[in-house]
Order: C-alpha cells, then sequence, then structure tokens
C-alpha cells in the first residue's frame, strides 16, 4: 500500500485539489489562531490533554421507524472509481483563567490508482473565551462560507467551541472534496443529520448539491448512533446478516428544526462483528444507493465493516501525545504563557479512585 503527502504548497503538476482554491482558509484559520493567542500572552496557564467529544443530541429527536426486515446482497463493483473522504479532530492542550487552549486540525485522503495521498491542514491553535467566541467563529465562518449566521451565537457554551470551529473546517473539507472530484465516491465521517449548530441545513444542502453537480455519491459512515428500536441500537441488529450487505431504514422522522438529507441503511460489510450506520442521499434512487456501495466494496480496502480511506482520514488528524507536547512547548515559548501544574482534585479527594478528567 502506498500513501502519498501533499501540502498546501502544491506544485503546478500536482492538480488535486487546485492550489488557488485552498490557500485562503488556512491562511484566515492561521490570522485568527494568532490573533486569539496573543489575547493570552505572557499569561499562566493549566496544562491539559484531552479530546474533545460530540454528542449526538439530534438523534433523540428522531423516531418512528423500524428496519427493513429483507437485507440487501451486495456484490463489489470493480470498475475503477476514486474514493475520498475527510475529518477533524480537536484536542484541549490547556486552560487558562479566561478561557481554554485548543488545537485543530483535518485530512482529506483519497484512493486512486490503487495509491492513498493525503492533505493534512493544521493544527490551529485557538485561545477560546466567553469574550472572544462570537469574533473567532463569525470570522471564521465567513472565510468558509461567505456569510455567517448569528443566530444563538452568543449562547454557545465555551466549551462547545472547539467542535463548532472543527465542524466549520469539516464543512470546507467536505466542500473541497465535492469540487475537485468527479464521478467518485466521497465519504464523510458522521450522519447527513442538519438542523444542529454544528451542521447548518442550508450548508449540508450546498455540500450535497456540489457533490450531485460532479456526479459523485456521498456516503456518510456514522462511529456511534443514538437510533434505537425496542431498546436496541439498530447497529445490534436482532437477526444475522450474511455481509456484505445493507438494512434499510423505513419512517424515519425527524423533529424540526432536524433534517434528514440522506436515507439511512445499517452496513454490515465484512464478516466480523461490526455495523455502522450509513447515510446516503436521498436523492439517489435505491439502486443507485445500492450501486455507490459496491463501488466502495470493489475500490477500497474495508476492514471490520470499515473502509480504510476514511480510516486514514481519522489516523491523520488525530494528535499524538508527541504533538500535544510541542504544541504546549510552542505556545510557552511564541507567547510567554506560564505553566500552572494544578493539582488533580478528583485524585487529591479521592486517592486511588479518582477518575480524573472525562471526555465528555
Amino acid at each position: 500500500m502506498v500513501i502519498e503527502q501533499y501540502t498546501i504548497a502544491t506544485t503546478p503538476r500536482y492538480n488535486f485539489p487546485n492550489p488557488t482554491i485552498p490557500s485562503m482558509l488556512p491562511q484566515r484559520f492561521m490570522e485568527q489562531s494568532i490573533i486569539s493567542l496573543k489575547q493570552v500572552q505572557n499569561r499562566p496557564f493549566q496544562l491539559n490533554q484531552q479530546i474533545i467529544q460530540q454528542n449526538n443530541d439530534s438523534e433523540t429527536q428522531i423516531q418512528g421507524f423500524r428496519l427493513n426486515p429483507k437485507q440487501i446482497t451486495l456484490s463489489p463493483e470493480r470498475e475503477k472509481t476514486t474514493i475520498a473522504a475527510c475529518d477533524t479532530s480537536t484536542i484541549k492542550i490547556g486552560e487558562t483563567s479566561t478561557g481554554t487552549l485548543v488545537a485543530i486540525r483535518g485530512a482529506n485522503v483519497w484512493r486512486q490508482n490503487k495509491s492513498y495521498r493525503y492533505l493534512r491542514i493544521g493544527p490551529f491553535i485557538f485561545h477560546i473565551t466567553t469574550e472572544n467566541k462570537a469574533e473567532v467563529y463569525h470570522a471564521l465562518e465567513r472565510s468558509c462560507f461567505g456569510t455567517s449566521n448569528h443566530e444563538n451565537r452568543q449562547n454557545i457554551n465555551i466549551w462547545q467551541m472547539p467542535m463548532r470551529i472543527a465542524s466549520l473546517l469539516e464543512r470546507w473539507l467536505q466542500t473541497m472534496l465535492t469540487s475537485m472530484i468527479n464521478n467518485g465516491l466521497i465519504l464523510f465521517d458522521g450522519s447527513l443529520t442538519a438542523g444542529t449548530g454544528e451542521v447548518p441545513t442550508r450548508t449540508m444542502k450546498e455540500i450535497l448539491a456540489k457533490a450531485s453537480e460532479n456526479n459523485n455519491v456521498i456516503l456518510a459512515f456514522s462511529k456511534m448512533t443514538n437510533l434505537r428500536i425496542n431498546g436496541h441500537v439498530i447497529t445490534d441488529v436482532p437477526f444475522d446478516l450474511k455481509p456484505p450487505c445493507l438494512i434499510e431504514t423505513i419512517g424515519l422522522r425527524p423533529k424540526p428544526p432536524i433534517t434528514l438529507l440522506g436515507d439511512v441503511f445499517v452496513a454490515k460489510l465484512t464478516h466480523e462483528d461490526y455495523a455502522f450506520r450509513l447515510d446516503i442521499s436521498k436523492d439517489l434512487s435505491l439502486e443507485q444507493k445500492i450501486e455507490a456501495v459496491e463501488k466502495l466494496l470493489g475500490n477500497d480496502v474495508i476492514s471490520q465493516s470499515y473502509p480504510e480511506t476514511l480510516r486514514l482520514a481519522h489516523i491523520l488528524c488525530t494528535f499524538t501525545a508527541n504533538e500535544v507536547l510541542a504544541m504546549q512547548h510552542f505556545t510557552v515559548r511564541k507567547y510567554g504563557l506560564k505553566l500552572v501544574n494544578r493539582p488533580d482534585m478528583h485524585k487529591l479527594l479521592f486517592g486511588p479512585f479518582g477518575r480524573g478528567e472525562v471526555c465528555s
């Protein structure tokens, strides 16, 4: 397996993506990063390493559905098709007296001619406070999509901002893929559920429209889902499946403002004991949806029912412990931050029974 890396500073010989398109957004992220870090210059901060995870509360607003008991059997389609994927990651690297320091990074990966290539953007370090959260988000949103939606912006909890900013970068990376690829399959991490703060309906509709315009099909894989039938998560289907196959959901009814822009399937693509929620654009016929998944099976490595291109996108944007230490060292030297080693109150109060800080 060959994996090739590309950066924003591409040469004229490299035409994916066009270097004139992605150059401005990373610059805007860098500018906002520097502005936010200058606001915390020469202040003490508490070291911290915590991955910021997002709970998909929107799924609790989807009800009234069932699974089609008849599975859809799949056969790999070997027609050459470009497979692309994107993902973003954010991690908390420290706290200050007024806010939190976070890092954000994204990656696009694509498989073509049996080789993997990737474009990684970031990391961008931000100091997020109650005072600057709206300003930072507004500037980045305008850079990504040319407009900014101020609705409920001031009511966003400061701890939600890292995921909101990472979501902006992810939507922009998705837009870049849908614009640059033709006749391909584009893999998203997550669902095609819109109408949340992280995924505005208008933005997701525009992404899907651009994909359709270039004859691309979007397949959105969710590693976790709260969708349940009779108390069971839909990926824990109560009957035996013969992979590779799909199970169709019927009668999903989301509560406004939540919108489902894709039809939802349970995908079990290998014999391992894993299945995933898979969303595919509603604009396609059932036959076209099936054909798209069969092309994925014929053009990508599938392990544990999960495509390798999407797995690599996640790995390439995830932060390692050494990278976190390097970013902490950078902020100390560049911006004169003073390290504060506050005690872990859980361990101080509860000794060996203290679990410490838990990811939310």
